[in-house]
């Protein structure tokens, strides 16, 4: 897609990959596409080049609200490259149907939107308004597996 490069943004090579599913977290797949609609298996920022979660711990106590915009946002870009993965191109992207975001938070975090905007304000960069903005949800949570800090559960629709 011709907005990535304008962006200066790079996809993850394979939305996770083939070892990022099945073997840490349970038995599932990274997508499911049932006629027009694209369902991904939830999304987190990833892991750094010596498998280290990036962005772990809690909105509130361990991370500020600027470094869960950036793991929302890294988290988006996992979103896209799973988007490619299954369909093989972003052009095929109607509209978001809808986000359903978690935030792992200390119990008195009260700006999880915040942190969703990462996600959400990536999306509308890529697609458009029209295509990028869709409905959502943000939850704060108290914990999420590897201590992530930001898990997201994504619907799109394609052509």
């Amino acid at each position: 897609m011709k907005r990535l490069a304008e962006l200066g943004l790079q996809l993850p090579a394979a939305g996770g990959g083939e070892g990022y599913y099945g073997k840490l977290y349970g038995k599932m797949k990274p997508h499911y596409q049932s006629d027009k609609l694209l369902f991904l298996s939830g999304q987190t920022a990833g892991v750094n080049s010596e498998g280290k979660v990036l962005y772990p711990g809690r909105l509130g106590r361990d991370l500020t609200v600027a470094q869960g915009y950036e793991a929302a946002r890294l988290t988006g870009l996992n979103c896209l490259g799973c988007i490619v993965d299954a369909v093989g191109d972003l052009d095929r992207v109607k509209g978001l149907v809808r986000s359903l975001n978690f935030i792992a938070s200390a119990p008195d975090f009260t700006e999880p939107h915040k942190v969703a905007s990462g996600l959400t304000d990536l999306f509308e960069q890529v697609f458009g308004e029209e295509i990028g903005v869709g409905p959502r949800a943000s939850i704060g949570v108290m914990s999420l597996a590897d201590d992530y800090c930001f898990e997201t559960w994504v619907t799109v629709e394609i052509h």
